[in-house]
C-alpha cells in the first residue's frame, strides 16, 4: 500500500438541520459528497463564492494547520473568521504521515511573513525576510526554500503574486516536490497552473463537486477565447448591449 496520497479522502457528515447556515448553505459544500484526492495534485476550480477557499481552509484546519496559513507550529491569528466546516468533515489519511505540511493563503500572506520574522525563522525561507522581497519573490522563496518535500501542501490561489513566467517556475518546482513524495491540494483561477499533467481538477458549482477536464474548464476556455480574439471579445464586452 503506497504512502500517498497522505490525505486520501474527506466527506461531509449529514446534518439537514444546518443546511441553511453558512457554509453549508453553499451548494458545492452542501452537495460535496466524498472527495477522493489525487496522490499528486488536486485542483479546486469555480467562480468566486462557490466555496473553494472555505473548503481549503477546512481541510487545513482538519489537518492541524493554522487557518491563516503556515505549518503546525504557526498559531498567529489576526481575525478569527474560519467557518465551522472542518468540524463536520470526516477525513481518511494514509498509513504514513508526511514529514512536512503547510497551508498558504494569498490573502493572509503578509501576516504569515510577519510571523516568520517574529519567530526568527527567516533561515528556513532562504535567509532573507519575506517582507524584504517582492510579493512574487517571497512566494517563490516559500516554494523553493521552505517546502522540503515529503509533504502535504495546501495552497489557496498561489498565483495571486506570480507573473505567468513565475507560474511556470512554480509548476517546475511542484513537479520536483511531487517526485519527492509530496501531495498538493490547490484552489486556483490560473489556467497555467491547471495545466499540470496527470492531476485531478474538481469543479465547484451549484450541483456540488465534479471532475472536469482541463480543456473544459472556464478558466481555459475563456483565456483561450481572449487570446485568440481579444479585439473582438473587448468590442463585444464594451458594447452598449446590457445583456453581454
Amino acid at each position: 500500500m503506497e504512502a500517498r496520497p497522505y490525505l486520501r479522502e474527506i466527506s461531509l457528515r449529514e446534518n439537514a438541520e444546518r443546511e441553511q447556515e453558512y457554509p453549508f448553505s453553499i451548494p458545492a459544500i452542501r452537495r460535496m459528497g466524498t472527495i477522493r484526492f489525487h496522490p499528486d495534485v488536486t485542483f479546486f476550480v469555480g467562480e468566486n463564492g462557490t466555496g473553494k477557499s472555505t473548503l481549503l481552509e477546512a481541510i487545513a484546519l482538519l489537518w492541524g494547520l493554522n487557518p491563516e496559513g503556515g505549518s503546525r507550529n504557526f498559531r498567529f491569528a489576526t481575525r478569527a473568521s474560519e467557518s465551522e466546516l472542518s468540524g463536520s468533515l470526516h477525513m481518511v489519511r494514509s498509513f504514513r504521515r508526511p514529514r512536512d505540511s503547510f497551508f498558504l493563503r494569498a490573502e493572509s500572506f503578509f501576516n504569515l511573513a510577519t510571523q516568520v520574522d517574529d519567530l526568527g525563522a527567516a533561515d528556513s525561507y532562504g535567509g532573507t525576510s519575506l517582507h524584504e522581497q517582492s510579493h512574487g519573490e517571497s512566494f517563490m522563496s516559500l516554494l523553493t526554500e521552505r517546502f522540503r518535500g515529503d509533504g502535504l501542501y495546501i495552497l489557496d490561489e498561489p498565483e495571486a503574486a506570480l507573473s505567468p513566467l513565475r507560474q511556470l517556475a512554480m509548476l517546475r518546482r511542484m513537479n520536483q516536490l511531487v517526485r519527492q513524495n509530496s501531495q498538493f491540494i490547490i484552489a486556483t483561477h490560473s489556467p497555467i497552473l491547471l495545466g499540470y499533467p496527470d492531476c485531478l481538477i474538481l469543479q465547484l458549482d451549484d450541483t456540488g463537486l465534479s471532475p472536469i477536464e482541463y480543456e473544459r474548464t472556464g478558466h481555459y476556455t475563456m483565456t483561450r477565447r481572449f487570446m485568440n480574439d481579444h479585439a473582438g471579445m473587448l468590442k463585444e464586452l464594451f458594447s452598449d448591449d446590457d445583456e453581454v
